[in-house]
């Protein structure tokens, strides 16, 4: 049982049958074709996680190193206000559930995807053309809602970038002057600096500003639990157990949009030097994930507890005014988050641009400044849809609760059922019903409770 590839379509543990030799070598040519289709996307994915353009053998440490780095994001400060929405236990108990569920559909994806390497778009049309033959015409279709929906969760992020980095400025500017400037401003001013920076189209040149970004990122966190831990706590009974039942699917959207980047690490496996000890009870992607979710539910769990109702959208509006180490944070963050702006603004350009190009070239020749010209308009777009709901924990919800719960919690069960039935076990099956039905209610009524909640706040 060791000797056999764990993404292979024959593996017993998987509950599927072995299929004949010549059929494996039609899905070979299959899966040759998706992967010179998907390369461009997967290079996009896989780069930015990792900052690297080309992938190199690296260490377990190293490997670690990447996985907290990816999965550590400004979702964090977002949590303590998503622990007053569910309550402080309800809140304890549901995150590391909605944890271990991602962890488990990220393990689907890369048994789905096996050695190939190809793109998540590429691994929904490979499950479907090398599963059973009724499928596979839907192949096409699986991949462009993928893509679709990975486009969308890459630019609300940026909207949700944009939102946040607003409001910090805000706060520190308001402070330190007689400036009451409406938050819509702040974001048109950061915008201009934001087009220029999306200009860039070599992800070369977007390495050291991710890896800026992200020092500066993990400096504030840490600042930010000192604040949280400098004072006494207050007793536990000081803040209700359970929130609300429309407070709960507003957090299962921010969990869902804190946890979800682990889509995006798992090709890590493919260039570690002892890719086994990625898998397994004590494997890396265990191990990491278990650090990365005491660290989301130490953020939100003890935010909430020390500040209570008085908890904003973002931990970091919370910190005393009067200190400039706190403001210092808020600038630094700013800073960072711009940064983390331009790395997920990347993605999806190799997924839309290659499309639209053809239809740029009908009304100019230059397709250097028709693209440039694209990603501005996309800039622009994140700026309307930012002014449009200037509230971080409800654009963090709602992104979370359409995108990142379709993408890690409701396609990976059934890309493993299209690519395993009907030889699939029962328990494989159960489990793949389970996560599904969660994911679909989650999905429901956290995009419900979000817009109902966007109305509310701007309805009065």
């Amino acid at each position: 049982m060791g000797d056999k590839n764990e993404g292979d379509v024959s593996s017993n543990s998987e509950g599927v049958t072995e299929i004949p030799l010549q059929d494996v070598v039609k899905i070979d040519d299959k899966r040759n074709s998706i992967k010179s289709e998907s390369a461009n996307v997967k290079d996009a994915e896989i780069a930015v996680t990792t900052d690297k353009k080309i992938p190199q053998t690296i260490s377990n440490f190293e490997t670690m190193a990447h996985l907290l780095k990816g999965n550590i994001g400004t979702g964090i400060f977002s949590l303590p206000s998503a622990f007053l929405n569910a309550g402080l236990w309800v809140g304890f108990g549901m995150f590391p559930i909605i944890a271990i569920m991602l962890v488990k559909c990220a393990a689907v994806m890369k048994r789905r995807d096996a050695n190939f390497s190809i793109s998540y778009a590429g691994t929904a049309e490979m499950a479907c053309r090398t599963g059973q033959p009724q499928y596979a015409k839907y192949a096409r279709a699986f991949g462009i809602t993928v893509n679709v929906f990975i486009c969308l969760k890459h630019f609300g992020a940026c909207v949700v970038y944009l939102v946040f980095t607003s409001t910090n400025l805000q706060a520190v500017i308001e402070y330190y002057t007689d400036i009451r400037w409406n938050v819509r401003i702040y974001m048109c001013i950061l915008t201009i600096p934001l087009i220029f920076l999306n200009w860039i189209r070599n992800l070369k040149l977007l390495a050291p500003v991710s890896l800026f970004a992200n020092v500066l990122q993990m400096s504030s966190i840490v600042v930010v639990f000192y604040y949280i831990f400098r004072d006494p706590l207050p007793p536990i009974n000081s803040v209700p157990a359970f929130g609300s039942w429309g407070g709960v699917p507003l957090f299962f959207g921010t969990a869902i949009f804190s946890l979800e980047t682990i889509t995006l690490v798992l090709p890590l496996q493919k260039d570690m030097r002892r890719p086994w000890d990625f898998k397994g009870w004590t494997g890396i992607l265990n191990t990491g994930m278990t650090i990365v979710t005491c660290i989301y539910i130490a953020m939100g769990f003890f935010g909430y507890l020390q500040y209570g109702e008085e908890i904003e959208g973002s931990i970091t509006l919370n910190l005393p005014q009067d200190e400039v180490l706190a403001q210092v944070v808020k600038i630094l963050l700013v800073v960072a988050i711009c940064g983390n702006y331009a790395v997920q603004f990347y993605v999806p350009i190799p997924i839309m641009w290659p499309t639209l190009s053809k239809y740029a070239a009908r009304y100019t020749k230059n397709d250097f400044a028709a693209e440039l010209a694209f990603r501005t308009f996309m800039v622009l777009v994140t700026l309307l849809l930012a002014a449009a709901i200037p509230k971080i924990d409800l654009v963090v919800s709602l992104v979370g609760a359409v995108t990142g719960t379709f993408l890690a919690l409701i396609l990976p069960p059934i890309l493993e059922y299209v690519t395993c039935a009907p030889n699939i076990s029962k328990s494989i099956l159960t489990k793949d019903i389970v996560i599904l039905v969660f994911g679909i209610v989650g999905f429901v009524t956290g995009t419900y409770s979000t817009i109902l909640a966007i109305v509310q706040e701007f309805t009065g």
